[in-house]
């Protein structure tokens, strides 16, 4: 799932290769991803883009010149991409949502893998982003500068484990299971870890791994990226998706507590005082 760092580097590659750039036409031929029809999207036509920024987990693209300023909000969701090509596709894509088509002859594609078909995109006007549900209902940003160690605190101050409080975009934006994985790896903090029993230091030490941890995801990125936007990102885990591998800190082996459809994986001896977390599916089968 594209989360903060994986958003973060596509609005800046995006922002870069996009600003000033004119639009020649707007489709989407997954229409079950646009979610609003006014204004229309014939009405981006002839408009320039002012730049791409990111919000949380969503894409902002920002479009003068063609009447009212507007505003695309995409969320990729689980597996979409936001892509730009330099012509457009020679054959009809399935996997394309939302086609976007530059006086210069490129186009920016947003696409989606898998069959949910979740990925979605509204057209705003620019005064009326503030109000948007979507917008208005974000915590404060988790990279570069999620707030003091008293702030930090107030957000997480409830009677749930820090790896759902994490994901929770009304808490903090931007987090999602890879990199709360990461996180509280880097932090030493089991993920079930309630955040209302959260000491000081453990706080200051959830704040730094937050910033050190995307920072240097967006940092990598920065380093092996290019547009477009590859299909499948190089993501640079170390304890997310590697259950079953050495800690690379303790080299103890890494576990795994598995859930429907998604997995939280650990380090026993660095963050759960060597407890083996209960696999949720053996508590399924005693039931």
């Amino acid at each position: 799932m594209p989360e903060l760092p994986e958003v973060e580097i596509t609005a800046r590659l995006l922002d870069h290769a996009l600003t000033g750039a004119r639009i020649e036409y707007a489709r989407a031929p997954g229409i079950n991803a646009l979610r609003t029809f006014d204004p229309p999207l014939s009405a981006l036509e002839g408009g320039r883009i002012a730049g791409v920024a990111r919000r949380g987990k969503h894409l902002l693209v920002e479009i003068h010149g063609s009447g009212e300023p507007l505003a695309l909000l995409v969320h990729l969701m689980s597996s979409g991409r936001l892509q730009l090509y330099d012509k457009p596709a020679a054959h009809r894509d399935r996997t394309s949502r939302l086609l976007v088509g530059l006086h210069d002859g490129r186009e920016l594609r947003l696409r989606e893998f898998g069959s949910k078909q979740a990925a979605w995109v509204k057209l705003l006007r620019a005064g009326e982003l503030e109000q948007e549900e979507a917008l208005a209902s974000l915590g404060p940003e988790a990279w570069p500068e999620p707030g003091e160690p008293g702030q930090l605190e107030q957000l997480l101050d409830a009677p749930r484990p820090l790896h759902a409080l994490l994901r929770d975009q009304h808490v903090i934006a931007g987090i999602g299971r890879s990199w709360a994985d990461e996180i509280l790896w880097h932090a030493r903090l089991s993920p079930y870890k309630r955040g209302a029993g959260l000491e000081r230091e453990e706080i200051e030490r959830l704040r730094a791994a937050m910033v050190q941890t995307l920072g240097e995801a967006i940092a990598s990125y920065q380093q092996t990226i290019s547009l477009p936007i590859p299909d499948k990102l190089p993501m640079p885990l170390r304890v997310h998706r590697h259950q079953g591998e050495p800690c690379p800190r303790c080299a103890a082996t890494l576990e795994a507590v598995h859930f429907e459809d998604y997995v939280i994986a650990y380090c026993p001896v660095c963050q759960t005082e060597g407890r083996v977390l209960k696999d949720r599916r053996l508590s399924r089968l005693l039931r």
